[in-house]
């Protein structure tokens, strides 16, 4: 059973909040209220996110002190940041907003379409990553010689390859429809490069998985 993705929803206003979970309900992830950075800054403590949803205008820890910190944080660093403002200054104000980690920069009011599109989008390369982990962690375990199913059961070593050669071919052929789909509709960049990196790390998982077939020349892989 594929677990939910978790995004995290940072606005010191209720009434803000509940329009956001309107808004992305029908994504069907889970949704979790931080009403200040302080808030958001301890939920990110213990759970891990796809993506987060920062109002910039709070009061005491403002949206750009907040991305800081969660940047600052090696657990955090690469989580996704939208940010949300109901003020436009200029581009310098929307600068600082790129400065400080965001991966967009969006005005409120917003088109509630784009922003649930947007969201969808890194959900769905956070599910993909989690996917490639649980392959790399198979892989690992017959590396270190475990040999062993997910129930527990022995395997033999032919087999749990071409499991793992299976699932990973799932993963590869889910992660080239996302690159495409990207591309042609001109997404984000972030969202674009992250994609890539995900397609690099998945070759370099196939390259390992190969070395261990029967008569491979390649020797004892690597996988990061």
């Amino acid at each position: 059973m594929v677990q939910k993705a978790k995004i995290l929803l940072v606005d010191d206003r209720p009434e803000n909040l509940l329009a956001l979970e309107a808004i992305l309900s029908a994504l069907d992830q889970t949704l979790v209220r931080a009403s200040s950075g302080e808030e958001a800054l301890k939920a990110l403590l213990t759970d891990d996110f796809a993506v987060i949803l920062l109002d910039v205008q709070m009061p005491g820890m403002d949206g750009f002190e907040t991305a800081a910190h969660i940047k600052r944080r090696e657990r955090t660093r690469d989580i996704p940041i939208i940010f949300l403002t109901a003020i436009n200054h200029g581009p310098h104000h929307t600068f600082r907003g790129y400065a400080a980690g965001a991966v967009d920069y969006i005005s409120k009011p917003f088109d509630p379409w784009v922003l649930r599109a947007k969201v969808s989008v890194f959900v769905e390369l956070y599910m993909k990553n989690c996917q490639l982990r649980e392959q790399a962690s198979l892989l690992r375990l017959q590396l270190e010689g475990g040999g062993k199913a997910e129930a527990g059961a022995a395997k033999e070593p032919a087999g749990l390859l071409a499991e793992l050669s299976a699932r990973l071919a799932a993963v590869e052929e889910q992660a080239e429809a996302l690159s495409k789909q990207l591309g042609d509709e001109s997404t984000d960049a972030a969202a674009v490069a992250t994609a890539a990196h995900l397609e690099r790390k998945l070759t370099g998982l196939r390259r390992a998985l190969d070395a261990l077939e029967p008569g491979s020349s390649g020797g004892q892989a690597t996988v990061n």
